[in-house]
């Protein structure tokens, strides 16, 4: 067993800002991340990071364009925490050495993106995110902080109280990939999850295959709820044989998008008639596939995005990475013709629920960046607002689980505050089907045996994951790739940008059918070591959980808000749906009910109005 004041799972932008902001507070930190840390999908970041650091901007800016973009879905506590809090955390990301693009007179250039009143993305090149994650792994190294990286989370020791809200996280579970050792990892203070988002159950995804959504699946069946899982944000302009990004940057220097008749369809055919290519990205991704649809489209699949205009200087200087992606993935020169885009796949905007200080309703876990719902996106998240979202929430998540004094959140977690119940309109049973059984069928993340202290129910989580394993390892079956590549096709075909009732209830057929099948996986690799087999096997159950929670959400909102559409309901109905969809796993299987957006800010309050761009 490995022991520490704080253990942190994932080591993208959130996890390290999160260790260093513990080990600033003097507290013994570890890391423990399936991958090394500069490998994390934070380096895949592209556009910028989002601070209001000009005169003539100011947070409060920020943080309209933020909740007008989240189509009111936002919580304004949230949301103004992150806005007041980004200026200077990019200011201290510049004084640690990150590399942002500067203009002639040597200050941070910004750039106008999607949704945004201002031109307030900082960025550095077309590779922001790689840039941050260097930054901070650093500032890590410097830190002394320990690193477990190609430790493999398997899941969160928490004791079994019948209330979430009543329960504690004690540590985790983890797999050494290098070794075969399955041990524990005791937090005497906290463990925060920093595990990105799901991206992996769509099978055309900007995302990398290591977004398999770990982190919100233990939390969620260690009853801890997801909040807000059917805002799937999609993003416009991803390449089509592969689903690699080509950042909203390029439309930030002035990049168009045309359709296969050559025009400029964002304004000719009224998508956003002010905004044209910088409207908000669900409105954009729309407006794609509309053309698509309508037979506009290229190949009936993508449309153009040109950027040859800008000229080569300015491209070499602000896009350069652009250039190989397009050049590398579809053979294609962007100073000499337009790359083909469509939508991808790209950020959950719901997930873990948390308050403003990253703490969930169970008493020592957290949860930050994508993984983790406070809500800042809400229905629809503006780009370069994640990166701010790590950095920011990370830091709190950080402090707080090091014990620092933040101020008290306003934000309520679990079953505290007002809410109500509801049924799910499921044409199948769903759930764990429970044959093979987790740690705690309950999600309680325990193995029976009435283990009370921390020490104890630690060691009979390690005992029942070291079994599951063993399992895994020893038996007959089908492969895990047979049912994950059902499961992606099937998201990608209902639960799209363009969702309608029949098809969600397709899809949570295909999901059931695909928990029934995986009850019979096996791992083929018997190795003890280095057996990526078996961990892509155990990430699959994780997809099967956040797949049907994405679904249930979406067939429940019977309405049209932000990346949310449903064909039923073309409206956005604030006197019904001004409120958060929450998932809560209740002895296997989910419950649905929901609670108020928190549309009150520190000195106003946020009046739902038309979305227009």
């Amino acid at each position: 067993m490995y022991e520490h004041d704080v253990i942190v799972v994932g080591a993208g932008g959130a996890g390290l800002r999160a260790a260093i902001a513990a080990k600033n507070e003097g507290a013994d930190v570890a890391i423990v991340s399936k991958l090394h840390p500069v490998r994390s999908h934070t380096g895949a970041a592209e556009g910028g990071i989002n601070a209001a650091l000009r005169d003539a901007d100011s947070w409060e800016d920020h943080a309209y364009d933020t909740m007008k973009g989240s189509d009111y879905l936002g919580d304004a506590p949230a949301i103004e925490t992150l806005c007041k809090n980004s200026p200077k955390e990019v200011i201290q990301l510049e004084h640690w050495g990150m590399a942002f693009s500067r203009e002639e007179d040597g200050r941070v250039s910004q750039r106008p993106f999607g949704g945004l009143s201002f031109p307030r993305t900082t960025y550095a090149g077309a590779e922001t995110g790689h840039q941050l994650l260097h930054t901070m792994y650093e500032q890590l190294v410097k830190s002394g902080v320990q690193v477990y990286d190609e430790w493999h989370v398997l899941n969160l020791a928490v004791s079994d109280e019948e209330r979430p809200e009543d329960r504690t996280c004690h540590g985790v579970v983890a797999y050494d990939v290098q070794s075969g050792e399955v041990s524990g990892f005791r937090a005497r203070n906290g463990v925060i999850l920093a595990t990105g988002g799901p991206g992996q159950a769509f099978d055309h995804t900007t995302n990398a295959v290591s977004c398999t959504g770990d982190g919100q699946a233990m939390a969620y069946r260690a009853g801890v709820p997801l909040e807000d899982m059917e805002f799937i944000q999609f993003h416009p302009t991803s390449l089509p044989s592969t689903g690699v990004l080509i950042s909203e940057g390029v439309r930030g220097e002035g990049g168009i998008l045309y359709n296969a008749e050559g025009e400029r369809f964002m304004f000719e055919h009224g998508y956003a008639n002010n905004d044209g290519e910088l409207a908000s990205r669900d409105v954009v991704s729309r407006a794609e596939l509309t053309e698509v649809n309508e037979g506009r489209g290229i190949e009936d699949e993508y449309v153009h995005l040109d950027m040859r205009h800008l000229g080569e200087e300015r491209i070499i200087d602000r896009l350069e990475n652009i250039l190989h992606l397009a050049e590398d993935f579809e053979g294609v020169d962007g100073l000499v013709e337009p790359m083909p885009v469509k939508p991808g796949q790209h950020y959950a905007m719901g997930g873990i629920e948390t308050d403003e200080n990253g703490e969930t309703c169970v008493s020592g876990l957290y949860a930050a960046g994508e993984c983790a719902c406070a809500s800042v996106h809400g229905a629809n998240r503006l780009g370069g607002n994640a990166l701010p979202e790590l950095i920011v929430f990370g830091k709190r998540a950080g402090k707080h689980a090091a014990g620092a004094d933040l101020e008290t959140a306003k934000i309520t977690t679990g079953k505290r505050g007002e809410y109500e119940l509801a049924e799910i309109d499921s044409p199948v049973e769903l759930g764990e089907p429970g044959s093979r059984g987790d740690a705690v069928a309950d999600g309680g993340a325990v193995a029976e045996g009435g283990a009370t202290d921390g020490d104890s129910i630690l060691e009979a989580t390690v005992t029942a994951e070291k079994a599951k394993i063993e399992d895994l390892l020893e038996r007959d079956g089908i492969h895990h790739s047979e049912v994950r590549s059902d499961l992606q096709k099937s998201m990608t075909r209902y639960v799209n940008v363009f969702r309608e009732e029949d098809g969600l209830k397709k899809a949570l057929r295909d999901i059931r059918e695909a928990r029934d099948r995986y009850q019979s996986v096996a791992v083929s690799d018997p190795s003890r070591t280095f057996n990526t087999d078996l961990l892509q096997t155990i990430e699959t159950q994780n997809l099967l959980d956040l797949a049907e929670a994405i679904t249930v959400g979406a067939l429940a909102r019977k309405e049209f808000r932000g990346a949310h559409w449903r064909a039923e309901a073309q409206e956005r109905l604030d006197d019904e749906w001004l409120k958060h969809t929450m998932l809560s796993w209740n002895d296997g299987s989910p419950e649905l009910w929901y609670k108020p957006v928190i549309l009150e800010g520190e000195e106003k309050t946020y009046e739902p109005k038309i979305r227009s761009y």
